[in-house]
């Protein structure tokens, strides 16, 4: 229970329906650092434990509150703060529910007695004979089936995702139908442990000695301005460069050992394919070794049909039907069948046209 709407209303409607209900929240963001703004409308603020705790005495269940900071800090922020400095654009969000909802929560929730949990992902589970089937949320301005793409059979089989297959609006009805002191709460936007939306300052007061500043080159090598430290920028940014140019211009690429910032026009971030990692799949194995999907390359993506092929244990190569813009390394790509997350990998680098073309090659 995080306090806010969605995680509330699920707790409720199960409670509704007979099931004996615990409420859990995490504390996990680290406290501010001095003279900066404490969040009172993130997760994991002092406000937000109250809501969950007036929540829970509302639909009379008992809530308990676990520290969690040092995990946090160790499986999500430090990630983070790497892959910054590393010229990544990290996705923290899929960190903490692979390394603490869904696995240090469920194991806690176990030691209390509970044969599931329940969370307000906008998200949905179904079984058949072939197993569990992990499903986009019916609200897709809502969807969060991308940031659970690392989900396997066993955690399929022991969670629930009660708000699932509403629309938010659906969701707010319930909560003031239910009594629940939060059914006007606004959702949070922000990273949880970054209360004021700036990443690149978070991550310079997290690792001062790491940061370089460097140059910003064009395509051709000439230097073109200067920066302060890899980590304030991200494959694809247009603003905020500093840097003039006729036309408009973005970050095609970063090199964090030589602290280079390229920036480039439109038309070199466009990428035939990409090549990831890491990569998972829903059912417990991988499919066939040359897999037609919907493949998203980060959260707010369309889908585009593209082919994965297998290229080694863990490692695939994308390519899309279509090129793609601003393929990042550090985001996940995650494949879909309709509405069906079956995996997902992430990425190391955008593959051009020839480099495509023979990755297909090699399967005919």
């Amino acid at each position: 229970m995080s306090g806010g709407v969605d995680s509330s209303v699920a707790a409720g409607l199960l409670a509704e329906k007979g099931h004996e209900v615990i409420g859990i929240s995490l504390r996990l963001a680290p406290e501010p650092a001095p003279g900066m703004p404490r969040s009172s409308s993130g997760c994991c603020s002092i406000e937000d434990f109250q809501d969950a705790a007036r929540v829970a005495t509302a639909i009379n269940v008992p809530h308990y509150v676990f520290d969690m900071r040092e995990e946090f800090q160790r499986s999500v922020i430090s990630p983070f703060v790497d892959e910054y400095l590393a010229g990544r654009t990290p996705s923290p969000c899929i960190l903490c529910n692979r390394e603490i909802k869904f696995s240090l929560l469920h194991k806690k929730a176990f030691e209390l007695g509970a044969d599931a949990v329940a969370t307000g992902h906008y998200a949905r589970i179904e079984r058949d004979d072939a197993g569990y089937h992990l499903l986009c949320g019916h609200d897709r301005n809502k969807d969060q089936s991308y940031f659970l793409f690392e989900m396997g059979q066993r955690e399929l089989e022991t969670t629930l995702f009660p708000v699932g297959a509403m629309a938010k609006d659906e969701v707010r009805e319930h909560a003031v139908r239910l009594g629940l002191p939060v059914a006007e709460k606004p959702d949070s936007q922000e990273i949880c442990f970054v209360s004021d939306g700036r990443y690149a300052e978070f991550v310079r007061r997290a690792a001062p000695e790491r940061v370089k500043a460097g140059q910003i080159r064009n395509e051709n090598g000439d230097v073109v301005g200067t920066h302060e430290g890899v980590h304030g920028y991200t494959v694809g940014q247009r603003r905020g460069l500093g840097v003039s140019a006729a036309n408009p211009l973005y970050v095609s690429a970063i090199d964090a050992e030589t602290a280079t910032v390229t920036v480039s026009e439109r038309a070199s971030l466009a990428a035939d394919g990409l090549f990831a990692t890491g990569a998972t799949w829903v059912a417990g194995g991988p499919p066939d070794h040359r897999e037609r999907v919907q493949a998203r390359i980060r959260y707010r993506h369309d889908p585009v049909a593209a082919t994965v092929v297998q290229k080694g244990q863990g490692t695939v190569e994308v390519v899309f039907d279509e090129p793609q813009y601003a393929v990042t390394p550090g985001q996940a790509t995650v494949f879909y069948r309709d509405d069906e997350v079956v995996g997902g990998a992430w990425i190391e680098r955008g593959i051009a046209t020839a480099q495509s073309r023979d990755v297909l090659a090699e399967m005919l």
